[in-house]
């Protein structure tokens, strides 16, 4: 689950010693004169967690310094405004920085140079967001309903809606599965997870909270991940009755699951793997390998989409940027390509045909459209803050990705020209399609006295 949230906003941070930059600047600081250390975190965000974008402001959040350390922030060899910052007594930072109105939206490494009888310098990313504001709204009609609270994944059958929702970190008790009419957006059927065992030290597991999910509308079942026991479950699609909870530790942190032909594929996050389950029997089967087209790198899985009409699964990997493909038939993997220029790649779409996919990168806000066959990317969109999932409309081969910073859905053509942005309400986290051409979205809350929180929307082009 990335874990694609705000605190993905928490940026990279890389340790250079003073041996490879030597802090300018900062009085007393003399070339190889000691190696310093830093072992903190920097990050930076818009103000109240959003996106930073030219013309703002950016926060900087740090800990890790010593009480009373002098900070340089530099980007470009200049010196930040308002340089240098001071941690206070406990070695936090907070400093607020004004972005120039010129700038262009992309990742800005930012070097903090730390002064003190160590000197150290470190770099972080500072990323300016793409503004897209509403954008050809009129070409698109919108219908919501409240759902269940912090809705986190959607699928789709014939006949209904089927949504999970999860609230709070470990332990927690408060998860809902709900199946809902897609007509009038009422929840016809909903249920709480049953209550998992006992955590390591004893105390209170709270509930199998449900996060993926996945229909398999011929046997009858919805497949859900339990990330937090880091294993799946199956339920009834007729009344939403648990039909087996599999034991804790079976995926580890699973993530995405898609039921097909028989069989329900699960991710384990950052394993090489995707695990594989008989939908008949309910049995567990061999995982499919994977391997990464990176020399030197691990495959480290996140989502899946599903090219049904061409019999293959497409996987991402989130820290080697890169796709997996899967031979369904075969039950192995027949092939897999890099993407360039993406960072943090977590979500991708699939075209039903298998001819195109479309990965999705929150660290830099790429949609990269890459062809599914030979791997050839044929292009990269700027969409704006935050994107995490998308899905392609068949009919019109139209890309909608949902930006969860940005609170929006943005909408491009299959060569990655942006159509429309549609502000749908705060931290859209997944979506998928119907068989009418209807786009359904799922958002969480923005926090208290949020009006479009803890929403279903369905989208239809005009």
């Amino acid at each position: 689950m990335t874990k694609t949230n705000r605190t993905g906003r928490l940026l990279r941070c890389v340790a250079l010693s003073a041996l490879l930059i030597a802090p300018a600047g900062l009085a007393g600081a003399e070339p190889f004169a000691g190696l310093g250390a830093f072992d903190g975190r920097i990050g930076a965000s818009g103000p109240e967690r959003g996106p930073i974008v030219a013309g703002g402001e950016a926060q900087i959040s740090a800990r890790g310094f010593q009480p009373g350390q002098s900070v340089v922030l530099r980007q470009g060899g200049s010196a930040l405004p308002g340089s240098p910052f001071t941690a206070d007594d406990e070695g936090t930072l907070e400093a607020t920085v004004t972005i120039p109105e010129g700038a262009a939206p992309g990742v800005y490494p930012v070097v903090a140079e730390l002064g003190g009888d160590a000197p150290f310098a470190t770099i972080f990313d500072l990323k300016v967001s793409k503004v897209l504001g509403p954008l050809n709204t009129e070409r698109y009609a919108t219908q919501s309903a409240e759902i269940v609270r912090n809705p986190y994944q959607v699928a789709v059958t014939g006949d209904a809606i089927f949504v999970t929702g999860a609230v709070g970190r470990p332990p927690v008790r408060e998860s809902e599965l709900a199946k809902i009419d897609p007509e009038t957006l009422e929840i016809v059927a909903r249920v709480s997870p049953p209550a998992a065992p006992a955590r390591d030290d004893g105390s209170d597991g709270g509930v199998f909270a449900v996060y993926g999910i996945g229909v398999d509308a011929e046997a009858g079942q919805v497949w859900v991940t339990n990330t937090r026991q880091d294993t799946v479950a199956v339920y009834s699609t007729e009344d939403l009755s648990l039909i087996k909870q599999f034991e804790p530790g079976t995926v580890a942190h699973s993530r995405d699951v898609v039921a097909f032909g028989g069989k329900a594929y699960v991710t384990a996050t950052f394993e090489p793997r995707v695990h594989v389950f008989d939908t008949e029997t309910l049995e567990q089967l061999a995982p499919i390998e994977l391997t990464s087209a990176r020399r030197g790198e691990d495959f480290t899985a996140a989502s899946l989409s599903l090219a049904p009409e061409a019999g293959k699964l497409f996987v991402s990997s989130l820290r080697s940027e890169e796709v997996a493909v899967i031979d369904l038939a075969t039950g192995t993997q027949s092939g897999g390509f890099p993407v360039e220029n993406s960072s943090n790649t977590i979500g991708l779409a699939a075209s039903p045909d298998g001819a195109r996919v479309y990965t999705v990168a929150q660290g830099n806000d790429a949609v990269t459209i890459l062809d599914a066959v030979s791997g050839e990317q044929l292009g990269q969109v700027n969409v704006g803050a935050g994107p995490l999932n998308a899905v392609v409309e068949p009919a019109s081969g139209n890309v909608f990705v949902a930006l969860r910073v940005a609170d929006a859905v943005a909408v491009i053509s299959p060569e990655g020209e942006i159509l429309a942005n549609l502000e749908i309400g705060s931290t859209p986290n997944h979506l998928t399609r119907d068989a009418d051409g209807n786009v359904w979205v799922v958002n969480k809350s923005g926090g208290e006295g949020d009006d479009t929180a803890n929403r279903l929307t369905r989208i239809t082009a005009e």
